[in-house]
């Protein structure tokens, strides 16, 4: 099985924290579309599995019509061979999630709401420069939780002053109003960000390390009592409700990344769009796809291996790295992991190496001491 990711580069403003690839002009959306469709035409050779997930990431894919959603679907189901009832990913803000909108989004194939709430508080939300307010979020997520049994919200932690309390109550929130998926994700400070510029200009306070993991801590209890599974760093979803198309990325599966920067990845070789929807636009009206191409060596499969693998409930089978690597990198794997089996940042399970609650707020750091240079 395999799944194609759609990259939407269009938003309405700039989140002060996004480092994506988007364009908060629409001129351009019309042309975008029909090179993605011409996309997904020239490639449909690259994969020979059956499509199990579709994925419309971003930017912000709620931006597009009903029609223009429909007419991407259309080419995929005409060009590649698709499973019956594949899971049908929307990314979604609030603000563009009304009631028509969302009765009309559940009357296609899309089955799947990735609604980015980030907080329940406007002062959070200000912050980070969203578009929507709180009330938007709540009304939204009511009405879809009428006609989407599949819903996942992202939530952000570490925010400034974003105290314990209200932590909980974004939360607690996201429990009463039924969702059964929750990305969270810490507050980053990344370069080329306005939040960057902010922070560095004093305008903004800094980043509190030790609050983003009290945050964290209790992301993981909070979400276990209400049977969420915590299945990936930042994933928590009740039984039934995992994203089979993320779930996919780290369990190494091949994936077809569509439109301008978007990535792919074929199994020993991983490409990437270009990040400029002018040059992608004009390539694919000239039936070139404007890419660049990586060769994974055997190091660079092993490392994602072990990247991916401890991020996850299903970690790193010791028995497939000896099988897919060798034993020299088993053994290596095995003698680089112990002094963090000793400090109980991992551990052993049944021949898997796994992350602990202890490791897996410092993973980054745990996963790059194990790679193999």
């Amino acid at each position: 099985m395999a799944g194609i990711y759609i990259h939407i580069p269009f938003c309405k403003q700039a989140c002060y924290y996004c480092d994506f690839h988007f364009s908060t002009s629409l001129k351009k959306k019309n042309n975008v579309i029909q090179a993605l469709a011409k996309e997904l035409i020239l490639c449909k050779h690259e994969i020979a599995e059956p499509i199990q997930t579709i994925y419309f990431g971003g930017g912000t894919p709620s931006l597009l019509s009903i029609d223009e959603l429909q007419f991407l679907i259309n080419t995929i189901s005409k060009n590649y061979t698709v499973i019956d009832n594949p899971e049908i990913t929307l990314e979604a803000n609030p603000d563009d999630l009304d009631a028509k909108k969302i009765i009309a989004l559940s009357k296609t194939p899309i089955n799947r709401l990735s609604i980015g709430v980030q907080s329940f508080f406007n002062d959070d939300l200000k912050f980070m420069h969203r578009a929507h307010n709180a009330k938007e979020a709540i009304n939204a997520l009511k009405t879809a939780t009428k006609y989407f049994n599949n819903i996942t919200i992202d939530l952000i932690y570490g925010i400034p002053n974003l105290s314990i309390e209200k932590w909980k109550k974004n939360l607690q929130t996201a429990f009463d109003l039924g969702v059964n998926h929750i990305s969270s994700y810490a507050l980053t400070v990344e370069n080329k960000t306005a939040l960057y510029q902010l922070i560095k200009s004093k305008k903004y306070p800094p980043i509190d390390e030790e609050l983003a993991l009290e945050h964290f801590k209790i992301l993981v209890a909070e979400t276990r009592q209400q049977n969420f599974i915590h299945y990936e760093i930042s994933n928590f979803g009740k039984e039934g409700f995992f994203s089979k198309h993320n779930t996919s990325y780290w369990q190494g599966k091949k994936y077809l990344g569509i439109g301008p920067s978007a990535h792919s990845f074929h199994g020993k070789q991983r490409s990437w769009n270009v990040s400029n929807n002018t040059k992608y636009i004009k390539a694919l009206q000239e039936n070139k796809i404007p890419q660049e191409i990586e060769i994974l060596s055997q190091n660079d499969l092993f490392n994602e291996t072990i990247m991916i693998g401890l991020r996850t409930i299903w970690g790193v089978s010791l028995t497939k790295i000896t099988e897919k690597f060798g034993k020299e990198k088993a053994d290596y794997l095995y003698k680089k992991s112990k002094k963090h089996l000793t400090n109980g940042t991992l551990k052993i399970k049944n021949n898997t190496l796994l992350a602990t609650q202890k490791g897996l707020f410092l993973i980054d750091g745990i996963t790059s001491d194990l790679f193999f240079i």
